[in-house]
């Protein structure tokens, strides 16, 4: 398995009416691919955030592999 940093982004109005990326939320997810990454992240991120879907709080969902986990292996969400 792998692990992959997952984000969960919004694009909100910041100062001045502009437009501004804003993260909701970061996890560090072990899984086989990105997929599996996406959908695990998404389910917890419902779970902590006490939500029925990740969209009430996200527009998009950036995945990418970690370079260097912050977490010991027993830590880390699976």
């Amino acid at each position: 398995m792998s692990t992959y940093v997952v984000k969960f982004m919004k694009d909100v109005l910041g100062q001045y009416g502009r437009q501004i990326e804003v993260c909701q939320g970061t996890l560090e997810i072990d899984a086989s691919d990105e997929d599996e990454a996406r959908e695990r992240a998404k389910a917890k991120f419902c779970k902590d955030q006490a939500l029925h879907h990740w969209s009430l709080h996200a527009d998009r969902i950036q995945v990418r592999a970690a370079d260097f986990p912050s977490r010991s292996p027993t830590a880390r969400a699976s």
